[in-house]
């Protein structure tokens, strides 16, 4: 089983409200020295046989067509071991 990551950012010429909100947030409740917040998504996706090129170039084509908004989001796709919860379990949250 292979483990693909797809993370879609909004593109740094485009207004990212929900990062502003998050980055005004964060001096009142006492986190200081934030420059910048940009809120984007994450795909785990899980596929049956191994990491190929071939396998690759699809999760490439389903974050183009249907994982994000090529007008106005980048991607990137990366195969991970492990996963945002698999990590927070092992580090005991």
């Amino acid at each position: 089983m292979a483990r693909v990551v797809v993370d879609v950012m909004p593109k740094p010429e485009i207004l990212d409200p929900q990062g502003k909100a998050v980055l005004g947030a964060l001096p009142r409740l006492g986190f200081t020295g934030v420059r910048e917040v940009r809120q984007g998504k994450r795909f785990e996706i899980e596929i049956d046989g191994e990491v190929t090129d071939e396998l690759l170039a699809q999760v490439d084509k389903m974050a183009e067509t249907l994982l994000s908004n090529p007008v106005i989001e980048d991607y990137e796709v990366h195969v991970e071991e492990h996963t945002v919860a698999e990590i927070a379990h092992e580090a005991g949250r």
